[in-house]
């Protein structure tokens, strides 16, 4: 299946993986790069050393194209950045900032730069910076979020830029992918339906956890401090909740936070941050990275009425630049 960003990207089908920080290493990235998609690797808070180790395992693992996610907001962006070139990365998505200081390094290096956006208006600003496409990310999508809805932001974003949307937030299988392309995707990036595959090296209680979700066990916390984050109901987060609403001062709580994300990939589903999107309530099953992505994609090929090659390459059309 051919889209703009299946050529822009070299790869086989238009998935890319969700770049989840402490949880997408090489195992989960070289494993979606060799099954067509785009694996990506997720850059912040991790050490130098840990990001090159990484990327050279990916390597010796596929000879697929491979990526990488740099949170902007991170004080070593700029080593990562630099590292990110030395390493020959193909692909490099963004979050918590805006790329441009970054971008005629790795534009020079002939890397393909995707920002990850939460309002047309970021989009729009994007393209005019000279990006390559944008991953429009609605408020269903576990980790950061913003406040727009997938079905809100997909359409407005695609209507506002000239170049690739890739669509994200609640998409985890055949029918998510053809929602997101009739509303204008030419591809989709998924983050938690990998999160229970077999490449995926979260333990096995964060597994279950995702496996064993109701739609209404998801919870935003966060939102009183500037940096909402979508995960799984447990005694942390409904402390968290509770220590947000009678709060005077979002400073307050921002020792809360520290160290959560790391006390769940460790284990502790108690106390720490479970992140996950509202689509776990319909993953029901475990299976290998490829077995995910042959999944999505015959479901998505036998619901279209209308060839979903034939829609991505309307949506190319249907873009404008503002």
């Amino acid at each position: 299946m051919r889209t703009r960003i299946t050529d822009l990207l070299g790869i086989e089908v238009p998935i890319i993986q969700g770049a989840m920080a402490r949880i997408a290493d090489a195992s989960l990235a070289s494993a979606v790069s060799d099954a067509g998609g785009l694996g990506i690797i997720a850059c912040g808070g991790a050490p130098l050393s840990w990001i090159e180790e990484q990327v050279r395992i990916a390597r010796a693992s596929t000879d697929k194209p491979l990526g990488a996610n740099v949170m902007l907001m991170d004080p070593q962006a700029p080593e990562v950045a630099q590292l990110l070139v030395d390493l020959r990365i193909e692909v490099i998505t963004t979050g918590a900032g805006s790329p441009v200081d970054y971008l005629p390094l790795w534009k020079e290096a002939g890397i393909k730069v995707i920002p990850v956006v939460a309002t047309t208006a970021q989009a729009r600003r994007m393209e005019r910076l000279g990006v390559d496409a944008v991953v429009a990310e609605g408020t269903e999508s576990g980790g950061h979020v913003g406040e727009l809805t997938t079905m809100a932001l997909l359409p407005s974003v695609r209507d506002a830029v000239s170049i690739p949307v890739i669509g994200a937030g609640g998409i985890a299988d055949g029918r998510g992918m053809c929602a997101a392309f009739a509303l204008g995707a030419e591809g989709v990036q998924i983050g938690t339906r990998f999160l229970t595959v077999e490449e995926c090296t979260v333990c096995d209680a964060w597994k279950e956890k995702v496996l064993g979700a109701k739609d209404s066990d998801t919870i935003v916390t966060g939102r009183g401090t500037g940096h909402p984050v979508r995960g799984l109901k447990n005694k942390f987060a409904r402390e968290c909740r509770k220590r947000e609403m009678e709060a005077t001062n979002p400073e307050d709580l921002e020792g809360m936070y520290a160290g959560s994300l790391k006390r769940a990939v460790e284990g502790d589903m108690d106390n720490g941050s479970i992140l996950a999107g509202q689509v776990a309530a319909i993953i029901s099953e475990r299976g290998s990275a490829r077995d995910v992505i042959a999944s999505i994609m015959a479901e998505a090929e036998a619901l279209g009425a209308m060839d979903l090659a034939q829609v991505a390459a309307l949506n190319a059309t249907q873009g404008r630049a503002s």
